[in-house]
């Protein structure tokens, strides 16, 4: 397994970037193509992609500048952070879609679009974000966040383990 894994923790950085940033063309694809509003909450989720994917590509370039070798292990410790965050966020969106504690105020109750709705928004109203404690997608039992949960997991452990191979190779 770890022959396996040697090439992408090797390249740790790039690997997280275009994790990030499949992470997010799926999220985008969800909403373009499925019709799937994100709530609050999934907007939280997506941020962290976008910090993990700018922290990697900038993490690329400082670890190639004179004295930036001794930055690779430290940009891997700080892509396990940030994507260990994600899994927090997207754990705690998953905990209120299963009603173990309440979400923000901001975004739970219903979700559904009603007729009034509709007016208030041509009215000058502003738009409701859909409810972060009613999943919009399941497979496997699973909603978005909770996939998503695991998701981060797996890429906090990565960066982990690819911290601990650059500290080996130092």
């Amino acid at each position: 397994m770890q022959t396996l894994l040697r090439p992408f923790l090797d390249r740790w950085r790039f690997v997280a970037l275009l994790a990030s940033a499949a992470m997010l063309a799926i999220a985008h694809a969800f909403q373009t193509f499925g019709g799937l509003a994100p709530c609050e909450l999934c907007l939280k989720q997506r941020t962290v992609y976008w910090v993990a994917a700018a922290f990697a590509a900038v993490a690329m370039v400082v670890v190639r500048l004179p004295g930036g070798p001794r930055w690779r292990e430290a940009s891997c410790w700080v892509l396990a952070l940030v994507f260990l965050a994600g899994a927090g966020i997207a754990g705690y969106h998953a905990g209120v879609e299963w009603k173990f504690w309440p979400g923000p105020q901001s975004c739970s109750g219903s979700g559904g679009v009603t007729a009034a709705a509709l007016k208030d928004l041509l009215n000058g109203g502003g738009v409701r974000m859909p409810a972060c404690d009613q999943p919009a997608w399941k497979f496997a039992g699973l909603s978005m966040a909770g996939w998503n949960t695991l998701a981060s997991l797996i890429l906090a452990a990565l960066s982990v383990a690819a911290a601990i191979r650059e500290r080996r190779k130092a």
